[in-house]
């Protein structure tokens, strides 16, 4: 992004007129542009391996591998395709590599690098076949070499990762490696993906497990597999225990500890491993098989790295007056209908309409509009009131659906329009320090922003910063003098008007601004106006 200009240059910038393999250098492999494709070429091609890790474990699963033979082997094709071009390709642009173009031979120094070495390694397998008769089980050993290739990712992010680490104290690396921060890099995101991976893959064997098909073939795999996920999941939850004392709060090694013991992520992460252990432990005591499907609750570890459930939990504790008036309103309407369909149905149908709980249940099932048909009316009076009560859940339920709605995209506005000013007093110094990189950096992943959104949001805030240097220093009947000046002035105004309002107790100001008077009416509108924009 923007704030890191200084070491990584933009496509745009791309001199012109370059010579084809320079520009496909350039475009495919060059670390030196942030919006190339090297980054997307990485990622699909790690993608690419972990799926063959897949394959290759499920070949040894007869049941599976005997009647999609063929399946398997056309993935293998595609595989070893893609492996042999992504080698000549950067066989071929290897002159053009920072690491190697200075050599004499530079395809030689390629041949020879560790990483050729590997990504040859991962194809030669599949070619040494057609020529020499290689044992099935030793070419299936060989082609796992494939995961090799991933260290093409892993070593420059560790290196990258000890580059910047260096000097600092051990738990202080485990924290850069869990906890977002200035010094995890690359190598913090990898053992993000690495946990996300492992929470996705956990969670769709422990439903895959509930079809007795799958698991009679796979009970093995899966009792093997749930094993290594407490043993990562574990692992991680220990370094996040041992390592947040260096987080700002949590210093205290003992209360520290327990502080974040009690967070909501760390319960999530406890509760991910929990039914493991216990079942493990008291198995001879209790029979708990029930418990394996609160592994489930793994997927819930997903939370930490999405900002959507903490923006939905703000939204509702924002509209919660409004939520809870509809909540009331439906209820109302629910025990009314209720009572009222017992009384023309009971009679009727005293099996179905026994009591007004159980025509709650059918209350509830028609104004949701779902009308599953395991109750339904068959008196004049009860198809009314059902038809009535149809249509009146087709608002009554929209209402708070439409509130969470509009409130979300204002609460995202709202963060938006936060970050916005904070860049706008990052840029007071005209610098952003590599500690205000790292701020940005984080809340844009958490506001789900593009690299180009927030390039966006900092030039505006850089206009905005040097037209308020412009301008400021002039005396109002100077701006007044010049339509441009005054119409930023009145731009820069009502933006202080809104950071005022996102800064101050809301709640506090209308209470103040109403008593006696101090406020106006058309100025208190005016002000509810411009925080509304």
């Amino acid at each position: 992004m923007e704030v890191f200009e200084n070491k990584v240059m933009r496509v745009e910038d791309m001199p012109e007129n370059l010579p084809f393999r320079k520009l496909l250098y350039n475009w495919l492999l060059s670390p030196n542009y942030s919006d190339n494709y090297q980054q997307t070429v990485d990622g699909w091609i790690s993608k690419l391996i972990v799926a063959n890790l897949f394959v290759l474990l499920f070949e040894h699963v007869p049941a599976i591998y005997d009647p999609n033979k063929h399946w398997f082997h056309f993935f293998d094709i595609f595989s070893v395709v893609v492996f042999t071009v992504e080698y000549f390709t950067r066989l071929y642009l290897a002159a053009e590599d920072e690491e190697f173009k200075d050599s004499k031979w530079p395809y030689l120094r390629y041949i020879t690098s560790p990483f050729a070495i590997i990504d040859l390694v991962s194809i030669i397998p599949f070619y040494l076949q057609a020529f020499i008769a290689i044992d099935l089980r030793m070419l299936r050993f060989l082609r796992l070499l494939r995961i090799l290739k991933l260290f093409r990712i892993l070593i420059p992010a560790y290196k990258e990762f000890v580059e910047v680490n260096r000097e600092r104290t051990f738990r202080q690396k485990i924290h850069a490696l869990v906890f977002p921060s200035m010094y995890g890099g690359r190598l913090q995101g990898i053992f993000d993906t690495f946990i996300v991976l492992w929470v996705v893959v956990s969670v769709v064997a422990v439903i895959l497990e509930s079809v007795f098909a799958i698991q009679y073939i796979l009970h093995i795999q899966f009792i093997i597999l749930d094993v290594m996920s407490v043993a990562v999941f574990t692992t991680e939850y220990c370094m996040r225990i041992y390592s947040c004392v260096e987080e700002p709060g949590y210093q205290h090694k003992i209360i520290g500890r327990l502080k974040q013991a009690k967070t909501s992520s760390s319960i999530i992460d406890v509760l991910a491993i929990l039914p493991f252990f216990l079942e493990a432990f008291l198995h001879h005591l209790f029979d708990l098989r029930f418990l394996r499907v609160f592994r489930l609750l793994r997927l819930l570890k997903l939370t930490r790295y999405t900002s959507a459930t903490g923006t939905l939990t703000r939204v509702i504790a924002r509209e919660w007056p409004v939520l809870t008036a509809s909540a009331f309103v439906m209820l109302l309407l629910v025990i009314l209908t209720a009572s009222l369909g017992y009384l023309f149905e009971h009679e009727a149908q005293p099996e179905k309409f026994e009591n007004i709980p159980q025509s709650i249940y059918w209350a509830v099932i028609t104004l949701a509009s779902v009308g599953y048909g395991d109750i339904s009316p068959i008196t004049p009076m009860g198809r009314m009131m059902t038809i009535i009560l149809a249509l009146l859940g087709i608002g009554i339920f929209a209402i708070p659906a439409a509130l969470l709605a509009s409130a979300f995209t204002d609460q995202l506005r709202i963060e938006r329009e936060t970050l916005q000013n904070e860049l706008y007093d990052m840029l007071a110094d005209g610098v952003i320090s590599p500690e205000e990189a790292d701020v940005i950096s984080r809340e844009a992943k958490r506001l789900h922003l593009s690299e180009e959104e927030v390039n966006r949001l900092i030039e505006k805030a850089r206009y905005d910063r040097e037209l308020k240097d412009d301008v400021a220093g002039l005396p109002l009947h100077k701006i007044a003098a010049n339509s441009q000046h005054a119409i930023e002035h009145f731009k820069s105004l009502i933006s202080q008007i809104k950071q005022l309002g996102i800064m101050t107790d809301r709640e506090s100001f209308d209470v103040a601004a109403l008593e006696n008077a101090r406020l106006s009416q058309k100025e208190f509108a005016l002000w509810n106006a411009i925080n509304k924009m």
